[in-house]
């Protein structure tokens, strides 16, 4: 259909002045558009791609501050490979107006192999397939995505951003252009500083919920809005700005140049590994005493004692607990009992409360459970 685009959900105009046939991004600004070419940077990468402008929003207006959001869709992604098919963005002023948002359609040049985190296959892309091969492929997009994520003025944002950057970086290397040099931050890594967890990276999804925002996965530009309307509503919640929010929580943005990507980094994460270290230490130091007295005592174990038959088991925590632990293992060997690091193998399990893996394993092999709490009164008796 001529002077129009395709997308899944049916046609949209082309850009308003576009030449028909010059195809690659779908702009959904509220805006007139223009199209044109930015001045090449040099000789590769700059094919002619097409790039969306908003009138009235050129050098004649100047904003302190404007962001942008991206997200990206790949056909298949492999350790050294990511054959990327859509890249979606947002720009917006530092009060979150939009000023702008596009999906960059693209061939992967490739076949699509979609699987979720663990690898395992079945993940859908809310696209045509077929209609990737009626864009140009990478390179052709190559400049216009530069200059977005460049863009001097510009605070680069996304979700679990190191994963699009890494797209981004392997498909420069795919094509052999120059690598992306830019600073971003990730909204990911803005709740784990805001809820100082760091345990566990928290989804886009799981992140709307809890802030109240409306999120169906989508197109990449639509995972792209919902992750500028998750940091506006984090913002707020806060009571800060992007930029007041970094500078709170002692978060440094993540980088790439010369094909070489550093993660973000903040204050409360470095707390947060070396209290994880020093934890790590103690726990070692207690693991070593602990099976220090297990196995000095246990080959002189009572023989045929009260407790002749039974093995035993305790929880890593009451494991840890060096002066509780080595007690009751002790009294254990008096009475003629055993001792096993693996809950399979035990039939009398002991921990302060139920629940956690080697809870699991010890009963699904048979094993009795008894509270901690339980055997300290028998043993003060």
């Amino acid at each position: 259909m001529r002077g129009q685009m395709p997308t899944k959900r049916g046609f949209l105009p082309a850009c308003e002045g576009a030449p028909q046939g010059r195809k690659g991004c779908h702009s959904e600004s509220g805006h007139p558009l223009s199209l044109g070419s930015s001045p090449s940077r040099g000789r590769q990468g700059d094919a002619s791609a097409p790039y969306v402008s908003c009138a009235g929003f050129g050098p004649k207006l100047s904003y302190s501050m404007k962001y942008v959001f991206f997200d990206i869709e790949c056909a298949c992604v492999f350790k050294n490979i990511a054959k990327m098919c859509a890249f979606g963005y947002v720009v917006t002023d530092e009060h979150f107006a939009l000023l702008e948002r596009a999906d960059i359609l693209m061939d992967p040049r490739g076949k699509f192999r979609l699987t979720d985190r663990k690898g395992k296959e079945g993940l859908v892309l809310p696209y045509e397939y077929e209609d990737f091969k009626k864009y140009p492929p990478f390179p052709a997009a190559y400049r216009k995505i530069k200059r977005l994520l460049e863009d001097r003025d510009a605070l680069v944002l996304g979700h679990a951003t190191i994963n699009d950057v890494n797209y981004l970086n392997l498909e420069t290397k795919r094509y052999k252009f120059p690598s992306f040099r830019f600073d971003w931050h990730d909204t990911q890594f803005f709740w784990m500083n805001t809820e100082n967890s760091y345990d566990r990276q928290v989804g886009l999804g799981v992140m709307a919920e809890a802030l109240g925002v409306e999120f169906v996965p989508h197109r990449a530009v639509d995972d792209a809005f919902a992750t500028m309307k998750v940091c506006e509503a984090l913002c707020k919640r806060e009571g800060l700005s992007v930029t007041e929010l970094v500078k709170k929580y002692a978060i440094r943005a993540g980088k790439i140049e010369n094909h070489v990507i550093k993660p973000p980094d903040s204050e409360g994460l470095k707390r947060y590994l070396e209290e994880r270290e020093t934890l790590k230490e103690a726990h070692a130091k207690a693991h070593e005493a602990f099976y220090r007295v297990v196995n000095k005592h246990m080959n002189r174990r009572k023989k045929g004692g009260t407790l002749e038959g039974k093995v035993f088991c305790f929880s890593k925590d009451v494991e840890d607990e060096v002066e509780v632990s080595t007690k009751l293992v002790r009294a254990i060997f008096d009475a003629g009992g055993r001792y096993t690091s693996h809950p399979s193998e035990c039939n009398v399990y002991i921990a302060r409360s139920k629940g956690g893996v080697r809870y699991q394993n010890a009963l699904t092999a048979g094993a009795a459970f008894i509270p901690l709490d339980t055997i300290e009164a028998a043993m003060k008796e």
